[in-house]
């Protein structure tokens, strides 16, 4: 009886947490094969945009593990509006300082980074985006990297 009330409570104090995020309007990852990201698998994510007047911040979410081979990480971002118009970007993403340690947050052998993609970004049509993002490293397979991910949230005002 008490583990099921365990797992109540555990459920409940997720629900609540996950209410908080009050800013975001997306947040998806994807997973790679086998913790390697192969150059061509492209992440590709499908969001629903209704507001056009309210700013937003755009992320990169990236996991990756102590077998990644590099501090830093290549990107192209390609977004499709619902008129059709593409943008096309390529991205830098630091995974590890100069001395090698490791940026973002977790502990142990994998590390969770969120990359500002764009900040202060207006839709300027509602519809459906697409967000494309596929490693630009010149590999065929790019080991230690778990999961791709896209958040977009509203942008706080100050």
């Amino acid at each position: 009886m008490q583990m099921v009330k365990n797992i109540v409570l555990v459920c409940f104090v997720a629900l609540i947490a996950s209410a908080c995020d009050s800013t975001g309007i997306y947040d998806q990852n994807i997973s790679t094969d086998n913790e390697a990201w192969n150059r061509k698998s492209v992440a590709r994510f499908e969001v629903n945009i209704t507001d056009t007047l309210s700013a937003n911040n755009v992320y990169i979410n990236l996991r990756n593990t102590s077998d990644y081979p590099n501090s830093n990480l290549y990107l192209f971002v390609t977004t499709t509006a619902p008129n059709g118009a593409t943008i096309k970007d390529t991205i830098e993403c630091i995974l590890a300082d100069s001395y090698g340690k490791w940026l973002g947050k977790g502990v142990g052998k994998i590390k969770d980074n969120q990359i500002p993609y764009k900040r202060m970004v207006k839709f300027p049509v509602s519809g459906t985006y697409t967000f494309e993002v596929e490693q630009a490293m010149r590999v065929e397979s790019l080991p230690g990297i778990v999961n791709v991910g896209l958040r977009i949230e509203r942008a706080q005002s100050n």
